[in-house]
């Protein structure tokens, strides 16, 4: 009985435990195009010099623009961002 006791409670709490996404590694050469390039068809938040942020699955990536579909609240519509505008990228790393 106390072995099934404690098995039910180990499950119970590796069930509870949030469960990582992926994690993000940025190393020493990496700009905003590398990073965006390893979100590929995920979805990320870009914010932009002007506070502006949009939300949306990362198409293509090239060194002067970045493509976004699928932009929140605008689920028809695509962006197409100059790479020079954004001033962070937010990647949501739990689930």
């Amino acid at each position: 009985m106390r072995n099934a006791l404690i098995s039910l409670v180990a499950a119970a709490l590796l069930a509870a435990n949030p469960v990582l996404a992926a994690e993000l590694r940025i190393v020493g050469g990496d700009t905003f195009e590398s990073v965006l390039m390893g979100q590929i068809n995920k979805r990320v938040t870009v914010r932009l010099r002007s506070g502006q942020e949009m939300t949306g699955m990362v198409r293509a990536v090239s060194a002067r623009l970045v493509h976004l579909g699928a932009i929140s609240g605008r689920e028809f519509f695509d962006a197409v961002i100059a790479a020079d505008a954004i001033e962070a990228v937010v990647i949501r790393t739990r689930d």
